[in-house]
């Protein structure tokens, strides 16, 4: 059993992927997952080359640990359940890296003062993507390293054809379904989920009026009809996404595998149990 730790605090995060990724590779670079946080880091925070700090409120840099904290969970399940194919140690750092950046395309640049990094909510992955390839490849690391990472961002795309992300091997594929299925559950399993659905609202309210996203559908009309649908939204988009479309490698979070509770599923359910309560108080007579 993982013991508890803090999103709010980077450092946090870091030391328990630290801890997973030395359990699963004692002969691992000691200094790769201080310096992947630090990047990501230094992008979120303002000090990477001509972008600004974050400022999208709910796709902040705890959006980001939420999701990374969930992958490398995730991935200590896989490699506690001893199931083939194994994650190689440069495969876990791609992921790691690839999680670290998958909201990188909602930076703006120092020049960009107009709205939030929110209105970028429709193009995000796509921008995500090509980020982490600048950033990558000032880094130094080959092509192909880099692709892995491209592909996996993508799975996050709400509408992307997985079909048509041009994995090498399904081993990549699945891991690509790890990322995409931890972003899910990182922030929805998360203590303070529901009392940010409403920043989640206005982020979706300004990507819908930003002109560059000129054909984009606003996704709800109002703050009230957002809550009301997120229950659906689970089971109607996430649940057969992680199930269907993501192969079920949630799974790899149960406590024991395979057949074990799931602590960010009964954590999700919890919140959504609290947000019926808060949508029946609200329109109680």
């Amino acid at each position: 059993m993982f013991g508890p730790v803090d999103t709010r605090i980077p450092h946090e995060v870091e030391e328990h992927v630290k801890s997973i990724y030395r359990g699963m590779y004692p002969d691992g670079d000691p200094s790769f997952v201080a310096l992947a946080f630090d990047w990501a880091s230094q992008c979120f925070n303002g000090r990477y080359s001509d972008y600004q700090a974050i400022d999208a409120r709910y796709h902040d840099f705890e959006h980001t640990l939420q999701g990374t904290l969930c992958l490398a969970r995730l991935l200590h399940g896989w490699h506690e359940a001893a199931v083939e194919p194994k994650v190689s140690r440069r495969l876990f750092e791609l992921s790691l890296l690839a999680i670290l950046f998958h909201d990188t395309g909602y930076l703006k640049r120092r020049s960009d003062s107009a709205g939030t990094g929110a209105k970028y909510t429709y193009v995000h992955v796509g921008r995500s993507a090509d980020f982490a390839r600048t950033f990558l490849t000032s880094k130094g690391f080959p092509t192909a390293d880099i692709e892995v990472v491209r592909n996996m961002i993508s799975c996050t795309g709400v509408n992307t054809d997985l079909a048509a992300i041009p994995f090498r091997n399904e081993l990549e594929r699945k891991l690509g379904y790890a990322l995409a299925t931890a972003d899910l559950l990182g922030q929805m399993a998360a203590h303070d989920y529901v009392d940010k659905l409403p920043i989640l609202f206005q982020e979706f309210a300004e990507a819908a009026s930003h002109s560059g996203a000129a054909g984009a559908m606003r996704s709800y009309k109002s703050v009230d009809e957002l809550l009301q649908n997120t229950r659906s939204f689970w089971s109607s988009y996430v649940l057969p996404k992680i199930n269907d479309d993501f192969g079920g490698v949630y799974r790899f979070l149960n406590q024991p595998y395979p057949d074990g509770s799931n602590p960010y599923m009964q954590r999700i359910e919890q919140n959504l149990c609290r947000l019926d309560e808060k949508i029946r108080r609200q329109v109680a007579p």
